[in-house]
């Protein structure tokens, strides 16, 4: 296993992987390499961040939302582009969430991939 720090704009975001730089190539420092994360693990939150585990943060702008019976799709844009998550629609009222919300979006590190 290889805790990797990967530079995207101004974000430090980090992934675990199941592979080494000896055994994966891409992993070498100054590569460029994709980074790949689904819609359903993206969390959302607005306002006052307290302490917390989660290292990848990246704040956006809600640009999009669509709402459905269970599930809400929201699209932000962000520095490093755009980002949809797949969040309850319950938790879109819970947050007021509304077009033009300053928001972070968050990924757990186990939750990156990273392809070359």
């Amino acid at each position: 296993m290889t805790l990797v720090e990967l530079k995207v704009g101004k974000y430090l975001l980090k992934s675990i992987v199941l592979e080494t730089p000896q055994s994966a190539p891409y992993l070498k420092i100054d590569n460029t390499i994709n980074v790949l994360f689904k819609e359903t693990e993206v969390i959302i939150a607005k306002g006052d961040l307290t302490p917390m585990s989660l290292q990848n943060r990246i704040n956006g702008v809600v640009s999009k939302i669509e709402r459905g019976e269970i599930l809400g799709r929201l699209t932000l844009d962000s520095d490093i582009g755009e980002i949809v998550s797949l969040i309850t629609t319950s938790a879109i009222d819970q947050l007021i969430l509304k077009k033009g919300d300053n928001v972070t979006a968050m990924v757990k590190t186990n939750e990156i991939m990273l392809s070359a």
